[in-house]
């Protein structure tokens, strides 16, 4: 069986205690490789290198750190079919989408990060005839980035990308759950050239490696994308040591939808933005307010919808639009809230069961798109992250109503809004509190724009400039003139 390596220091090395985790593929259930169960020593060893790396790293200079990032970029490109199907056994996702979304978007990454950086200027502010000041940004050192299972590749590149380019260099952990991509990716470096040290990737759980990555004086920056529990203890970690902090966390994102809106447009994206990659994206509108006019018509089409061309089954199969749920803990969580649901006096109008799909997937974790109505905006199902195949849909009759239900989370990072009036768009975007509002659309990303969310959804900016200055230090020289 594949044993999957650290690699610290430019080698692809073993984890210190010789232990090793399962590794599952969710569309069978069954374990396919072993990743690393790596602890503090292997933390230790990767800072080390790391620490001893980035002198040379961060002296040299922008055009070269580029040349080898788009060096990596062009090898990923070129092996884009073994990532894909690398990704889609580890997590669970069809083939298409990682072909043409996940592995894609991850050389996007590297290729804007490794192009940006040289186009990078300081400011200067003249005093007159007295003074100028000019400011510098400079690499902070060593720093920590910690990923998330549900986009393994793209969210993994889209911190350690920037970071590199900026002149660190980097001690990441990819999630345990989907590490084969991360992997794959550190041999890759190596082939590129990338000189030893500069990335170290350290596999494992996260109360073993996150911990220790967290604690780490030397560490002095971390960028960590996941759960809301989580980030609230890596602040509270981190916050007295003074350690910069990036965290993308949770979301629980409403899809706001009025009657003037393009009705076919919208619907058809609305499916995407609540089921793609099985509901496991932290941007997925997951609460559906429909403006009551068209509601009926809303349902009815909703529902023929996703019932008729979301195919649940094997994630290699083409035909396949909803892949295996990423593990058997997490498929208990997303069928424990559609449970609860019920209780709470929901009516499912489609799914609400897990399925079998026959053939090599019979043992897999699959769960059928589901849609709920008649839930109060307040109860559990509507206020809790589900991350899954889920969504709730409900009426309303006026702006402030729509606006006070969709606000009513501890969560803030996205939302859509769907409204062919643009002063109402204007109106509502400035009222929602999330940190992304999406009108007429979904998804629709430029990497240079800065991306993060507001209250339980995480502190900071990631995405273009707003990454390379989280990574770099800014300094003010002041020079009197005589």
């Amino acid at each position: 069986m594949q044993k999957i390596l650290n690699y610290i220091n430019g080698a692809l090395v073993e984890p210190a205690s010789k232990q090793y985790i399962d590794n599952v593929d969710p569309s069978t259930g069954k374990v396919y490789s072993l990743c690393p169960d790596s602890d503090a020593q292997d933390i230790e060893a990767a800072y080390k290198a790391a620490e001893a790396a980035f002198e040379g790293w961060s002296n040299t200079p922008a055009e070269k750190r580029s040349k080898v990032m788009l060096r990596i970029a062009e090898l990923l490109e070129k092996n884009l079919d073994k990532f894909a199907e690398a990704e889609t056994i580890d997590q669970g996702k069809p083939l298409w989408l990682s072909q043409n979304g996940e592995i894609p978007r991850a050389i996007s990454n590297i290729h804007f990060f490794a192009t940006a950086i040289e186009h990078y200027a300081s400011e200067a502010h003249p005093m007159g005839e007295h003074a100028i000041n000019y400011t510098t940004r400079t690499p902070i050192g060593v720093v920590g980035c910690i990923s998330p299972w549900n986009l393994p590749l793209y969210l993994f590149t889209w911190k350690i990308a920037p970071a590199i380019a900026s002149g660190n260099c980097v001690v990441a952990k990819p999630s345990e759950v989907t590490p084969m991509t991360a992997y794959l990716l550190s041999e890759i470096c190596i082939e590129a050239g990338l000189p030893k040290g500069v990335l170290n990737i350290v596999h494992g759980l996260g109360p073993k490696v996150g911990s220790a990555m967290t604690v780490h004086p030397g560490i002095k920056a971390i960028s960590f994308t996941g759960g809301t529990r989580t980030g609230a203890e890596i602040a509270r970690v981190a916050a007295p040591m003074f350690k910069k902090l990036s965290l993308e966390l949770g979301g629980k994102n409403p899809n706001m939808i009025f009657a003037d809106c393009d009705f076919d447009k919208m619907l058809t994206e609305t499916v995407r933005s609540s089921f793609l990659n099985q509901g496991e994206i932290c941007l997925c509108g997951s609460r559906i307010f429909v403006e009551r006019p068209i509601y009926e018509k809303f349902k009815k089409a909703f529902v023929e919808k996703v019932k008729a061309e979301l195919v649940v089954g094997d994630p290699l199969d083409p035909k396949t639009k909803t892949g295996a749920i990423v593990s058997q803990m997490h498929f208990d969580k997303v069928l424990s809230y559609i449970e609860l649901a019920k209780q709470e006096g929901g009516t499912i109008l489609c799914g609400g069961k897990s399925i079998q799909p026959t053939g090599r997937c019979a043992t897999g974790w699959f769960i059928e798109p589901t849609v709920i109505e008649g839930l109060a905006y307040d109860c559990r199902t509507n206020q809790e992250e589900i991350f899954g195949p889920v969504v709730t849909i409900t009426p309303f009759d006026t702006e402030e109503e729509v606006l006070m239900m969709a606000n009513s989370t501890e969560y803030g990072l996205a939302s859509v809004l769907w409204t062919e009036n643009l002063t109402r768009a204007h109106r509502l975007a400035g009222k929602i509190k999330a940190g992304i509002v999406w009108i007429n659309c979904w998804l629709l990303r430029d990497l240079r724009t800065p991306f993060g969310g507001v209250k339980s959804s995480g502190v900071g900016r990631e995405g273009g400039w707003e990454a390379l200055r989280f990574f770099t230090e800014a300094k003010n020289v002041c020079i009197k003139i005589s």
